[in-house]
């Protein structure tokens, strides 16, 4: 619970504040006029990292916003002792845009295995907790602690999909938008955070991504695990930290899986 309330912590001072008040100065571009950074990343990954540092002064910390500065920082996860990974605000795109959707990210790891997760919604305080081997829980801002679990495994035009199929490279991303017709409902948030609160709490059936960095997807999958759900590259092999580029394919089970990576991804 100690990472939980420096999440909140964070979540109150840098980020609660600055949602649908940011001037446009406090909004610039990376990547391109959709990859955003806003002040609310900025200072909530800096009062996030100078918490854990107090905490775990020889534990790695990894950032998206300081990899964005330096990508050097990335190399020592898979072998790291220790390691914190955080995503200060994911979703920022939706954030800039005063939509609800985004959330704060914080990954446990050891040694290349991820041992704790933790996704906030800063707006309300909730956050969902996973821990290896000790299952996955939502714990509201009260207090208040209830288990979590995946949604049952079902046929695939009874699923609710929250791929987001615009982030694939072609010509998977024309095959999946097209094959997305067979689900019930498709939903695609621009934010993992919420997409794994889908999938954890059972609203969802099954997410993909093609590009799967650490901030983005490692506390997300092991609270979707411990929820008694499947995970797996795009290759079938296990989902590993240290594979940024291999893809990621979250189901209720490993036959739900096979099924929509047949079926949507045409693996």
């Amino acid at each position: 619970m100690r990472l939980a309330a420096i999440l909140r912590d964070a979540g109150n001072q840098e980020i609660v504040p600055r949602f649908r008040n940011l001037d446009d100065a406090d909004i610039g571009q990376k990547a391109n006029e959709y990859d955003l950074v806003t002040e609310a990343d900025l200072g909530a990954e800096r009062v996030i990292t100078a918490a854990l540092r107090d905490l775990y002064p020889q534990a790695l910390i990894v950032g998206e916003e300081a990899y964005a500065a330096d990508k050097s920082i990335l190399s020592g996860l898979v072998e790291a002792d220790l390691a914190f990974v955080i995503d200060p605000v994911d979703g920022t795109f939706n954030f800039a845009a005063g939509n609800g959707m985004f959330g704060s990210i914080l990954a446990v790891v050891r040694r290349g295995e991820t041992i704790g997760g933790l996704i906030l919604d800063p707006l309300r305080g909730d956050v969902l907790i996973g821990e290896r081997g000790a299952g996955a829980r939502l714990v509201k801002s009260s207090g208040q602690s209830r288990p979590i679990r995946v949604a049952a495994p079902t046929s695939l035009d009874t699923m609710v999909s929250v791929a987001c199929w615009s982030y694939l490279p072609d010509p998977m991303r024309a095959r999946v938008a097209a094959n997305l017709t067979k689900v019930k409902l498709a939903m695609a948030y621009g934010c993992s955070a919420y997409e794994y609160w889908m999938l954890a709490s059972g609203r969802a059936h099954f997410s993909a991504s093609h590009g799967v960095m650490p901030w983005d997807h490692l506390a997300g999958a092991l609270i979707h695990a411990e929820a008694g759900g499947f995970s797996a590259h795009f290759d079938g092999t296990p989902f590993r930290a240290g594979r940024i580029d291999a893809g990621i394919l979250n189901a209720p089970d490993k036959e739900s899986w096979q099924l929509i990576a047949r079926d949507i991804l045409g693996l």
